[in-house]
């Protein structure tokens, strides 16, 4: 009752909303989804078939979704939060039962229109219900282990449905993200000490449990060149491209990797590793500098938001990007073992860009709305 009568007295007009929507955010999103279309058109050996013209199309339903999520009042998100959570884990069921396979494994729902993946989706879910959460967590409770539970049920149920279809790297990624969203809530230093010995206690257990192929990428990341027809021929064309790109690259619709076809999965996971064969060493620095902006406006609009569940909401969508970001360039330059984590806005996938999207959509809408009032510390969670 007390949302309903703070969402009356607050509500703001639809001009208003518009004069606070963060423009330059926006931009450089822009700029980035640019690069993409440019990458994937050059990927195509200079046609806008198979895949530029699609994600240049998705990237503009995309934008429609983001400016219908930011105009959203974002108390309308808090309440919806936990719904939206169901849901997302009533689609990783599904993906059990109706989902198609897909390169040994089962991960996406064949809607006709797109190849839907809930893992992806699962990663803003997640943030939404967490965020809810620890918004009505009182800060003299968070030091109290039974403060964890809640959020480790939340957890444990998608990183479990996702390990099965199975897809280690989304699974860590989700880990990864609630990690960081509860240090950034407040949570007791203590407990992340002890999770710490706890997963390096599990980690031979873990080891001896992973699928054939999830411990071949392991090996292959240690030394490629064990394999370099199979296994490692992934990461081992990935760092002749690179190497190949030189300071300034060999030039737009010129990478010879790519364009031959050496270079697998090139419109996906390895796009990073055709754009700086294409534009070197500057070109990737750039792109990466751009994403570097991205975050730091992200950064900025947390700390203006009034109320926990934005900032925490902002901050969560902004350490899933950053771990986009990082996870694929360390991947396709050798640093890590090769998982499927897409470069946001370049590589080439429609769920991973709804993600991406309605993720900056919900950060415009803690953004837009930051000075609204959401009540904290009732006894409803």
């Amino acid at each position: 009752m007390a949302l309903s009568s703070s969402y009356e007295r607050d509500q703001l007009t639809l001009g208003r909303k518009l004069l606070s929507f963060n423009w330059a955010l926006l931009l450089f999103l822009c700029l980035v989804a640019s690069v993409g279309f440019a990458t994937l058109y050059s990927v195509g050996n200079g046609s806008l078939d198979p895949w530029a013209k699609r994600h240049a199309i998705r990237f503009l339903l995309g934008m429609s979704i983001l400016f219908v999520v930011a105009l959203t009042d974002v108390r309308i998100w808090f309440k919806l939060a936990y719904p939206i959570y169901i849901l997302a884990v009533v689609l990783l069921i599904a993906v059990a039962v109706v989902g198609t396979t897909g390169k040994g494994a089962e991960r996406w729902i064949d809607l006709r229109v797109i190849q839907l993946q809930p893992s992806e989706l699962m990663k803003v879910a997640l943030i939404l219900a967490l965020a809810r959460y620890f918004h009505k967590v009182p800060p003299e409770h968070m030091s109290g282990i039974g403060v964890l539970i809640f959020p480790l049920i939340l957890t444990a149920i998608p990183v479990v449905l996702v390990l099965k279809q199975p897809d280690l790297g989304t699974a860590l990624l989700l880990i990864f993200e609630v990690v960081a969203l509860m240090f950034l809530a407040g949570v007791a230093l203590r407990w992340f000490f002890a999770a710490g010995a706890m997963v390096a206690v599990a980690i031979p257990i873990g080891l001896s449990s992973l699928k054939d192929y999830q411990m071949e990428r392991i090996l292959t990341f240690i030394n490629p060149e064990r394999d370099p027809t199979g296994a490692g021929y992934h990461i081992l064309q990935s760092k002749i491209a690179f190497g190949s790109g030189g300071m300034s690259g060999r030039g737009f619709l010129k990478g010879t990797q790519s364009q031959l076809n050496f270079l697998p999965e090139k419109q996906t996971d390895f796009i990073f590793t055709m754009f700086a064969e294409e534009f070197g060493f500057l070109g990737g620095l750039g792109l990466l500098g751009l994403y570097l902006l991205i975050i730091f406006y992200v950064l900025a609009i947390a700390v203006q938001v009034g109320h926990q569940f934005g900032r925490l909401l902002a901050m969560g969508i902004c350490v899933m990007f950053f771990l986009y970001v990082f996870i694929n360039a360390a991947m396709v330059m050798g640093l890590i073992p090769v998982v499927g984590v897409p470069m946001p806005l370049v590589s080439y996938g429609g769920t991973s860009m709804l993600t991406v999207m309605i993720g900056f959509g919900l950060i415009m809408s803690a953004h837009i709305h930051r000075n609204v009032d959401i009540p904290r510390y009732s006894s409803k969670i």
